[in-house]
């Protein structure tokens, strides 16, 4: 066995870079949060070959592996960043840098009938994003990549896909594509009544299905490609509904059970008040633990505890950030912890940052779990993942160490004034 410091490794990475092939890699005595049905597991080794958790149990021997010692600190899956704007979006404040929105037509009386559900905010995805580091190093490993409409845009924001955040150019995961839509009065199409978006989304449906009945010179919401876009969602595909208030969510939900859609919803600041038909209609809901205050007329009623209320009915669950969902990533451990301290247990609060959205996005046999076979994404911890204080020590995607720096860190210690 080979030993070796966790600084050591994370500079091999940094070296070779992403081209490295996975080694064979063995964390001893780690308090391995598994994020499965076995629990929390002290004085545990976990043993990664070819990029793949092989072995979770006690006295593992692995002659050649890398070993890491863990003593006793936590080891927890990589964590779900949220629905993100993560690799296309570098400064928010220049526009040239911000690619994750569709197109929309300089006639504002027409744009908000503009659906584009073809755009795909994965095309312009720049693995190599400065933005990906820092939320890297803070043990996020993966992460939606969602469309963001503009204002004044469409109901319709188009589609976007979890990536993997460790450098590779084929980041996208395919089981993960989502079609979004932004709707209620904090909708990009908030110019619209609310009866009025679901007005555009039900002649949406009509146009891409079979057979065609517009005549030239007809008014269309749907390109041709939307069409055939919008049509695979509406079979059995994935919609994410940005939405907040309870009388809405009930709309949507109806709305997907018309059109054979699969909700999820995004926001849900008064979701608790429609939680039990969220259970029965196992509709999972991504919440901002942070949000306490109302921001609209559509979150009052919103709460710090609404995820434990949503887990306590049964509501499949995981975390995002709402302000800042891109640069701030990383706050959604810090919103875990706010959710615990609110009354989610702490092993429901790990799920929703691990195995809930790698459930609820299709990669439930792939990612969010310490378990053979699933692909070792892992983080080494100083202290309980959901304190602010701890921080990771050291992150692994596909069982590679990952650079714990960042352009933050170089500049912090290039600046950082010089002890005699």
């Amino acid at each position: 066995m080979t030993r070796t410091t966790l600084g050591a490794a994370a500079l091999l990475m940094l070296t070779l870079g992403a081209t490295a092939t996975a080694q064979d890699l063995l964390i001893r005595d780690a308090t391995v949060h598994t994020a499965t049905e076995r629990g929390t597991l002290e004085r545990t080794d976990v043993l990664v070959r070819g990029g793949r958790i092989a072995a979770v149990g006690s006295g593992l021997v692995a002659p050649g592996a890398t070993v890491v010692e863990a003593s006793g600190r936590p080891l927890t899956p990589g964590l779900f960043g949220g629905i993100t704007a993560l690799g296309t979006i570098e400064v928010s404040l220049e526009p040239s840098t911000i690619d994750n929105a569709p197109p929309h037509g300089a006639d504002a009386a027409r744009a908000p009938g503009e659906l584009r559900p073809e755009f795909e905010a994965m095309a312009a995805f720049n693995p190599d994003s400065v933005v990906i580091g820092v939320n890297r190093v803070e043990g996020v490993t993966f992460a939606m990549v969602a469309p963001s409409a503009m204002p004044g845009a469409s109901v319709i924001a188009g589609q976007g896909a979890v990536a993997r955040l460790d450098g590779r150019a084929d980041a996208a995961l395919p089981a993960s594509r989502t079609l979004f839509a932004d709707l209620g009065s904090g909708s990009a199409a908030a110019g619209v009544g609310r009866a009025a978006q679901f007005m555009l989304l039900d002649q949406a449906v009509r146009e891409a299905r079979p057979p065609a009945t517009a005549r030239d010179g007809d008014f269309q919401l749907l390109t041709p490609n939307g069409r055939e876009v919008l049509a695979r969602y509406l079979a059995g595909g994935r919609i994410a509904f940005s939405v907040d208030r309870a009388t809405d969510i009930r709309q949507v939900l109806a709305f997907a059970r018309r059109n054979g859609a699969r909700p999820v919803i995004i926001g849900g600041a008064q979701a608790t008040q429609v939680a039990s038909l969220l259970a029965t209609s196992k509709v999972p809901v991504i919440v901002d633990p942070l949000l306490n205050l109302p921001g609209t007329l559509d979150q009052i009623g919103v709460s710090l505890e609404n995820a434990a209320r949503l887990h306590e009915a049964g509501v499949p669950i995981a975390f995002t950030q709402l302000v800042s969902p891109t640069h701030n990533a990383f706050k959604v451990r810090q919103a875990a912890g706010v959710a615990v301290a609110h009354g989610l247990p702490w092993d429901a609060a790990l799920a929703a940052l691990t195995s809930g959205p790698a459930e609820i996005f299709g990669l439930g046999a792939e990612l969010g779990r310490i378990a053979p076979g699933y692909a070792a994404d892992l983080v080494l911890w100083s202290g309980d993942p959901l304190e602010v204080t701890s921080v990771a020590e050291q992150v692994w995607i596909d069982g590679l160490p990952q650079p714990m720096r960042t352009r933050q860190t170089e500049l912090r210690d290039r600046y950082r004034p010089r002890t005699p």
